[in-house]
């Protein structure tokens, strides 16, 4: 990830390098040849894909991108907006990952908490099946991917239930996903409390720009609000189709995914038809995305 866009642009190399000097180990090998094995770890996942995102959105602001008038993220992305709207310094942003990433790992013993995906099926009816298949265990929504797709969360015994109930009730689908641990929902709380803990000692500035927030589905302008978000997002579903919704009816009309792959590209095309939707994955799709917007 991000070798590409690190050779042909020095923002982004100083991005890479501003990484392993905050971290204190060298990320970058991790991200440009690193195994599948170290990679999916969850404290090296979070800092990595948090580091590729940056850097690519730094090699467009170098060679003349747009400025953004507003900024979101999926998940840990919602950090790299706030690096890019001023809110959080990177090396501070990456650091506060890398132990995000560590305290949700360790929020619940490895085999106690499951996901899954469940297609083609509204939230009011996930909703209703996860009460039904809790059973006094924990499973709930996790991301609100679109209106036909959502990710639940809990104990793996009443995810288990949770699908077989979902496919009784109409979903095409439920899968299960591998995932080194139940993320956004209740399971999640030491984790959050632990973090809130580490963004108290983080120095955050009133965003330059809007970022729409997970947790609230809505703008947050101020820094007290940022780090408040964040910290509540870890046990909280990701409302991402209310976001990206909230962002259209608000005015924006162009939305560039920064990162390695185009997943998010994708979900905001289901959500909002007619979005102009452009993904910067690699150093090609940064040229792609230049020649889309004239520049």
């Amino acid at each position: 990830m991000g070798k590409d866009v690190a050779s042909s642009s020095p923002a982004a190399a100083a991005v890479f390098r501003a990484a392993d000097e905050a971290l204190g180990f060298d990320l970058s090998a991790l991200c440009f040849e690193g195994a599948e094995a170290d990679l999916v770890r969850t404290e090296i996942t979070q800092p990595s894909i948090l580091t590729v995102a940056v850097a690519h959105f730094r090699a467009f602001a170098e060679r003349g991108g747009a400025q953004p008038v507003a900024a979101a993220g999926h998940s840990l992305g919602e950090y790299a907006a706030h690096v890019a709207a001023g809110t959080l310094a990177f090396e501070d942003a990456v650091r506060s990952v890398r132990q995000r990433g560590r305290f949700m790992q360790e929020a619940v013993p490895e085999g106690v908490g499951a996901m899954a995906a469940i297609l083609g099926l509204d939230r009011a009816s996930v909703v209703a099946v996860c009460q039904a298949a809790a059973g006094g265990e924990i499973v709930s929504l996790a991301n609100i991917n679109g209106p036909d797709q959502i990710v639940i969360a809990g104990h793996a015994g009443a995810v288990v239930r949770a699908c077989e109930g979902a496919i009784v009730a109409g979903a095409k689908r439920a899968i299960p996903l591998q995932v080194s641990a139940p993320f956004h929902c209740a399971l999640m709380e030491p984790a959050a409390r632990r973090l809130e803990d580490v963004l108290a000692a983080v120095t955050f500035c009133d965003p330059a720009i809007p970022v729409y927030t997970n947790v609230d589905a809505r703008p947050v302008r101020e820094a007290g609000a940022a780090r408040d978000a964040l910290v509540r997002q870890v046990a909280s579903p990701v409302r991402w189709d209310e976001e990206i919704a909230r962002m259209a009816d608000d005015g924006i009309a162009t939305f560039v995914e920064f990162g390695p792959g185009r997943v998010l590209s994708g979900l905001v095309r289901r959500i909002r038809k007619g979005a102009r939707v452009l993904s910067v994955p690699d150093a090609a799709g940064l040229d792609t995305a230049l020649l889309e917007l004239g520049r």
